[in-house]
């Protein structure tokens, strides 16, 4: 004890306060023992009992929970990979969304905070995410943009709603890792059994002549075939000294699948290659579906025809492996397979070739050469381009395409080109009789001649794809039979598809419907359709609407928020019925873009791959100029160089 002592009378509140002084100095607290950490009676974070890992099914939720003391209040964060997850709620547990594959190995962890120092931080619990067997499907989408007609639409989305494509329920969900870049559009058959399993399965072809099948809703691989393994010594094709498709050549044209061919079904594709010597080849090829085997003996590309043109020898025109490649998708049309080809950067000599194969072996069936005879314009001699939209046919049989800027012959015989020359033109061939011949077509009044002609300026039909509309009924009550194109003029050409028009020379377009200026922009993609509307993405433009009455295309009934740049957007559709149209586009720049559109009214955006900041983003190339969306069973599914990106409910 310290003796005090007081040498004058002083206040009550004095003589406390010098107490409590002396008191401190001998080293006596009150309250809380000396030594405890923080203010009085406070101690700083402790878990006695750590998160567990989980294992879940994929589409279930996981949960991980800690038990910790301390002075409360207490404050958790959960972390995902080390990182905060956002909006996790302030408790000692956590529950995940609805799982999918790619969660399978994510660690979770929490930190455990009060007012005290330091904070606590638990052990990593993992996640093992094990595969569903997959919901059987009945979809199937084994062409480019689905139908023959090339209409974009997939109209039994169940899942997929304009209530719940939103940046907070929808997004990435995975990647699937290729080899190459992905042109082509990835094709999709559901509830078909490989290696003695169900799977919905996606097939992906790429630019390194791969083609891979893929479990669609695990991403797991179930097999990859080589375009080239049969051909020692080969490899993709160089880029031909064209920056169009860089750096390699392989798979550009989206495959096409028949169910029905061989004992699992077939998958036909057309693959460009070249071997140590420098020789180049094009060949086709049918893959079993459930293996990735070739079924039959790969068919190399050869064909002639008569013609005195540019680039022939002897009154023949001569198919050139290294001069061509096949961009338009495949066609697949009562058991023959139709390619149609075009050349790189419009270098010389090219002309324009539609050769048809028997899908049963192979073989070259079918010849046809559409500016034979033509003289070169510029070097560009009637490619078939399309933007890789492929041709298009109707139920009768009847194909319709575009051809790029070449020769058109404007002497007419019986209204047809005097030597068969059609460049520039909006085709319809006839397959009647197991023949493939012209019965129809439609090119421009100023197609050609002179330097203010669209084949002279560049200002071609063949930029864009060609699309067959449903029948539709005029205000007579007449069923009309109708197409649609578009490329570079800007002008959108609607056809009948029973007397499309032809050419005349009057400066008068005998034509079912033209509008002028249409489309604000040029066309280097392909249109879509739903529920009575048109849907158009110009080059520099945004996304347009077009409504369709008594068989008449009006004026623009609504358009995106967003332009597109180079080259526009070729927008796909997903809906159930005539009901939750949902329109699809991807804008290509350094980071895509995934957009979702009310179909009803495109100004209304649902979702966009950069609303969740970095969480959905996505690579792509400006080369990437073919990416068409697949919308099937709950997914999107983005071609990308080197992935598939998978887009879904529960980010």
């Amino acid at each position: 004890m310290i003796a005090l002592k007081l040498l004058r009378p002083t206040s009550p509140a004095l003589l406390i306060a010098v107490l409590a002084a002396t008191l401190s100095l001998s080293g006596c607290k009150s309250g809380a023992a000396s030594g405890s950490a923080g203010s009085q009676g406070s101690t700083a974070p402790a878990i006695t009992a750590q998160p567990s890992n989980a294992t879940v099914t994929v589409g279930q939720t996981a949960t991980f929970s800690v038990t910790a003391t301390g002075t409360p209040p207490l404050s958790y964060q959960w972390q995902k990979g080390g990182s905060n997850i956002s909006g996790a709620p302030n408790s000692s547990s956590y529950t995940t969304p609805a799982t999918v594959a790619g969660d399978s190995g994510s660690t979770f962890r929490v930190v455990v905070s009060n007012s005290v120092n330091p904070p606590a931080t638990s052990m990593s619990a993992t996640l093992t995410v094990n595969s569903a067997a997959p919901p059987p499907s009945p979809v199937t989408v084994l062409m480019y943009h689905n139908d023959l007609g090339r209409t974009g639409l997939n109209p039994n989305e169940t899942i997929l709603t304009t209530s719940n494509v939103n940046s907070t329920g929808f997004g990435k969900i995975g990647t699937i890792s290729v080899n190459g870049l992905v042109d082509a559009e990835p094709l999709y058959v559901g509830n078909m059994t490989v290696n003695g399993a169900k799977h919905n399965v996606l097939f992906v072809a790429t630019e390194e002549d791969m083609v891979y099948a893929f479990d669609a809703d695990t991403f797991a691989q179930l097999w990859s075939a080589s375009m080239v393994a049969a051909f020692p010594g080969e490899a993709p094709s160089d880029d031909r000294g064209c920056g169009q498709v860089e750096p390699v050549i392989g798979i550009t044209s989206t495959p096409v699948i028949d169910l029905s061919a061989g004992p699992n079904g077939t998958i036909f594709v057309v693959a460009m290659s070249k071997d140590s010597s420098g020789n180049y080849h094009q060949r086709l090829h049918a893959l079993d579906l459930t293996t990735g085997n070739d079924r039959l003996a790969a068919e190399a590309v050869q064909a002639s025809a008569a013609g005195t043109g540019t680039g022939s020898s002897g009154g023949m025109q001569t198919f050139s492996p290294g001069t061509y490649e096949e961009r338009a998708a495949l066609l697949l049309l009562n058991g023959m397979i139709y390619t149609t080809w075009t050349s790189h950067c419009d270098f010389p000599n090219y002309t324009s070739w539609v050769l048809a194969f028997n899908e049963s072996n192979l073989q070259l069936a079918n010849t046809l050469n559409l500016t034979a005879n033509g003289t070169t314009q510029g070097g560009q001699e009637g490619g078939i381009w399309m933007a890789g939209s492929g041709p298009a046919a109707d139920s009768s049989g009847n194909i319709y395409f575009l051809v790029g800027n070449g020769t058109f012959d404007t002497t007419l015989t019986n209204g047809f080109p005097n030597k068969g020359d059609y460049g520039n033109s909006f085709m319809k061939l006839s397959t009647a009789g197991a023949t493939l011949t012209v019965s129809d077509y439609f090119t421009m009044s100023n197609t050609c001649c002179g330097s203010n002609s669209e084949s002279t300026q560049d200002l071609d039909l063949g930029s864009g794809g060609a699309m067959v509309l449903p029948d539709l009924t005029d205000s007579q009550s007449n069923v009309q039979h109708l197409a649609v194109g578009a490329g570079k003029d800007s002008n959108m050409y609607i056809v009948d598809r029973d007397n499309m028009g032809k050419f005349n020379s009057d400066n008068d377009d005998a034509i079912y419907q033209e509008i002028d200026g249409a489309l604000s922009g040029g066309i280097w993609s392909a249109p879509a359709y739903f529920n009575n509307t048109i849907y158009y993405g110009p080059v520099g433009s945004n996304l347009l609407a077009f409504p369709v009455s008594n068989a008449v295309v009006g004026s623009p009934s609504s358009q995106t928020p967003t332009a597109f740049v180079y080259p526009g957007a070729t927008p796909s559709i997903s809906s159930n019925g005539t009901s939750n149209g949902i329109v699809w586009a991807i804008e290509i720049g350094s980071t895509g873009v995934l957009h979702a559109y009310d179909a009803t009214n495109l100004a209304t955006e649902l979702y966009n791959s950069n609303q969740a900041g970095t969480r959905d983003q996505f690579s792509t190339s400006t080369n990437d100029k073919f990416v068409t969306p697949l919308i099937a069973n709950g997914k999107v599914y983005v071609g990308t160089p080197g992935a598939v990106v998978v887009f879904g409910l529960g980010p």
